[in-house]
């Protein structure tokens, strides 16, 4: 498994294949999935947390359904730019599922996309309680459209060169 850029991600990643979108909690993990095209995320139900190698388990069972050709998860920069404990974590929770997957992985910036994600559902009415239940996978959500978006970005701008 390595770990990649999204410009990486753009020269080797297959047509027609899905990619799936992390939002890691210290009790969920927060799951989108990208229709085949890869225009639009979708948030799926989270992944509750118990030890790492059942969590594993249980996001590499989605990915095998889902036909993931990569996972883009969240790596949540401080507003200042520094990485504090919640960026190692993510990182290790990467390199752990170097050993179990070849499944390459993209860390994304998610400042802010639960804000985004709050915002949008407060819009959308719903109740504090729906919120709580949806919130990590409507910020998973956020941050592969945020990816998704950039892949697009990178496709025109490469065929504009042609």
């Amino acid at each position: 498994m390595a770990i990649l850029t999204i410009e990486e991600l753009a020269e080797r990643l297959p047509p027609y294949q899905a990619i799936a979108g992390l939002d890691l909690g210290t009790k969920t993990i927060g799951l989108s999935v990208s229709d085949l095209g890869r225009r639009f995320a979708t948030p799926r139900d989270v992944i509750r947390r118990v030890k790492f190698s059942i969590d594993a388990e249980a996001l590499l069972s989605v990915a095998a359904k889902e036909k993931i050709a990569a996972f883009v998860i969240g790596l949540p920069v401080n507003m200042d730019g520094t990485e504090g404990p919640r960026c190692q974590a993510t990182r290790a929770f990467v390199r752990n599922m170097g050993e179990k997957t070849d499944i390459p992985f993209v860390l994304w910036d998610e400042r802010l996309s639960t804000v985004a994600a709050e915002r949008a559902l407060i819009e959308m009415d719903v109740s504090r309680k729906k919120r709580a239940e949806r919130i990590d996978s409507a910020a998973a959500s956020f941050i592969l459209q945020g990816a998704l978006d950039r892949l697009a970005s990178l496709a025109r701008d490469g065929t504009s060169d042609d």
